[in-house]
């Protein structure tokens, strides 16, 4: 301990040796400092994690220059998952003691691994994107987003409170309840936490009390004609001092009559019907053999004759399609041979390029057949097609781009879906494109396309005002189908 002023070591007395200035008031501040530091250094140990914030924040109130009170409160803020907290915390501390301070080891530590510093990144926006979504009451998308930030950072304490409290919103109990179990394997003392849990157990567990009075009423009661026992929650109810009726006897004697009467007829009469009813069934299958080895010799003669048909139907199936790829080859070069020309003869008639091409796409779509499995596309088909394609890629995408922005300006919605779903064809990073068709669906009432093209819009292009925008337009489709 360095005097304030002259910054000499201080002695026991109540003043500076060296200038002579009153420390008392001083000592007793660092005090306080030290032992808040000491009491959540005792809590950090036994991962009462908020409470060792709280004495930790009011030992820096008494002492901001207390570098092992600032390093352990950034410590327990890294293991709640709160980075950025505890960076803040160990930049102050490396700038008031650049020297042999453990802060700029850990500060050197994450910034030399890019994938978790990256990740911490990742966290936090993710974190932001869930607590938005709870703001639009999308709780599924919230669910989501927080399920990614918790498989990042599985310590994030308030990840783990927020998606508790969604589950608790939606009367999930148990999903709440290994929520908050999580969040006390991390921070034991969590005031949140614990009023959370007390909320969920309320509605888990049985009122104990209740029961354990009515059992004890229900075991007290008994009549003379009956005694009551209890199994868990069922009252068992078993007759007291039965007697047993007159004429039992007699009832007895007469089934035991009859069983001997039923035993004698099976002994005696039924062996000779069972003899009978086997040479009946002897006969039928007789009769049936014969019938079905005649039925089998036609079975045989039918099965080659359709045999043979098949196999001349899988002939002429074969030549069909030979000619048929081959009208298909004709088709799809003359269509591409066409677009290829219009262009050399006018590189400015994208009308015409466009029209061609677009026929080029109709046949494949006709003939459902996909461009990787087409039997006319060969290599040299390919490398023309592929390097057409990229040369008027770039022109096609304006032209199509302003072709449907028009119709989307003038609201003629479905004239507009073709234009911008190939413009998203052409160049898949166009966001307008994809943000103005995803508005162009939800315009005409396909909320299926719609929800898929925002959510693409979300993932593809995160932070940018389309996204921002989708994510609202997709709000919207979620609560009319509620």
């Amino acid at each position: 301990m360095v005097c304030y002023k002259c910054g000499c070591r201080l002695s026991e007395h109540d003043f500076c040796t060296a200038c002579g200035a009153d420390v008392a008031l001083y000592k007793r501040i660092l005090s306080a400092s030290n032992r808040l530091y000491n009491d959540g250094l005792e809590k950090a140990s036994v991962r009462d994690l908020s409470g060792a914030i709280i004495s930790l924040r009011q030992s820096l109130k008494y002492n901001k220059n207390n570098i092992d009170a600032r390093n352990l409160l950034g410590l327990v803020y890294f293991e709640m998952g709160e980075a950025v907290a505890a960076l803040k915390e160990w930049v102050i501390s490396a700038n008031i003691r650049p020297k042999k301070n453990i802060a700029t080891d850990y500060i050197e530590m994450i910034q030399a691994n890019q994938a978790r510093l990256s990740s911490i990144n990742e966290t936090i926006k993710k974190y932001n994107q869930a607590l938005m979504y709870c703001h639009q009451d999308s709780a599924d998308l919230a669910v989501i987003q927080l399920k990614k930030v918790l498989s990042n950072s599985p310590k994030y304490v308030r990840a783990h409170q927020l998606l508790a409290l969604l589950y608790i919103n939606s009367e999930e109990w148990e999903k709440a309840q290994r929520e908050l179990i999580k969040c006390s394997h991390v921070d034991t003392n969590n005031t949140t936490t614990m009023r959370y849990q007390k909320a969920v157990e309320r509605m888990l567990m049985p009122e104990s009390t209740a029961a354990g009075n009515k059992n004890s009423v229900s075991k007290k009661k008994a009549s003379g004609n009956s005694v009551r026992y209890q199994s868990g929650n069922e009252i068992i109810i078993q007759p007291a001092n039965v007697k047993e009726p007159k004429g039992i006897g007699s009832l007895l004697n007469l089934g035991i009559g009859v069983i001997i009467g039923v035993a004698i007829a099976c002994f005696l009469i039924l062996p000779g019907q069972i003899q009978s009813a086997r040479a009946d069934i002897d006969e039928q299958l007789r009769s049936v053999s014969e019938k079905s080895d005649a039925k089998t010799a036609t079975i045989d003669e039918l099965e080659q004759k359709v045999q043979k048909l098949q196999d001349e139907n899988i002939q002429l199936s074969e030549e069909i399609s030979s000619y048929q790829v081959n009208d298909d080859t004709l088709r799809a070069t003359d269509n591409l041979m066409m677009a290829v020309s219009a262009y050399l003869a006018d590189p400015d008639d994208l009308d015409g390029v466009a029209a061609h091409l677009e026929a080029l796409d109709g046949e494949n779509q006709m003939e459902g057949q996909e461009d990787d499995d087409s039997q006319y596309k060969t290599e040299s088909y390919m490398a023309l097609y592929n390097g057409f394609v990229e040369t008027v890629r770039p022109r096609l995408v304006e032209y199509y781009y302003n072709t449907g922005y028009e119709n989307y300006r003038a609201r003629n919605f479905e004239d507009a879906i073709p234009d911008l779903s190939r413009v998203c064809q052409y160049d898949e990073t166009h966001v307008n494109a994809l943000f103005f068709l995803g508005i162009c669906y939800y315009r005409t009432e396909d909320y299926d396309n719609a929800k898929e093209t925002f959510a693409k819009v979300i993932d593809d292009f995160p932070g940018t005002n389309s996204a921002s925008q989708s994510a609202t337009y997709l709000a919207e489709i979620n609560n009319m189908e509620q």
